[in-house]
């Protein structure tokens, strides 16, 4: 009988670890809030409804009350018929580089993407830290996109801090 207590154990702390794998292999993969949504999930795009953005071009805060959580992170939207349309086709609606700014990517780092410094380029969304780099971004967009592709091959499961 001891060895049924044991084995539970076991399980249960296996279970806990993969769980936090989980969590932190999606932050390393995705720019999000440190902090969790009530949704139990750290926040993406800073608040702001990625469909709202793709589809009108426009920067809607998105509300706690229309929240989707999609690869272990939240997006918050301004609508029910919004979270709809990102739960049917999140690649779609999602920042392309997880949300990091696409010039960052680039050049092998996963700095911040804001989204008042956003792009979207063949129907995909891209975020830039800051003005300074959105303008030079705009100096040769097509290349800056194909090297942040390139490059968020090798980086894309390597955290921030690592790089």
């Amino acid at each position: 009988m001891l060895k049924q207590p044991k084995l539970v154990a076991s399980i249960s702390a296996t279970l806990i670890v993969l769980g936090v794998s989980q969590a932190t292999f999606a932050v390393d993969e995705y720019n999000a809030a440190t902090g969790l949504t009530a949704a139990g999930a750290p926040l993406a795009f800073h608040g702001v409804d990625p469909v709202a953005f793709v589809d009108i071009e426009n920067r809607i805060s998105g509300s706690a009350k229309y929240t989707a959580v999609h690869d272990g992170v939240a997006y918050y939207f301004s609508s029910q018929e919004n979270v709809d349309k990102f739960k049917k086709s999140p690649s779609r609606y999602q920042p392309q580089n997880g949300g990091f700014c696409t010039f960052g990517v680039s050049v092998g780092k996963k700095f911040d993407g804001n989204p008042q410094y956003a792009d979207i380029v063949d129907d995909k969304l891209y975020v830039f830290l800051n003005e300074d780099i959105y303008r030079e971004y705009l100096k040769d967009r097509k290349g800056t996109i194909r090297k942040a592709e390139k490059s968020w091959k090798k980086i894309r499961h390597t955290a921030a801090a690592e790089l």
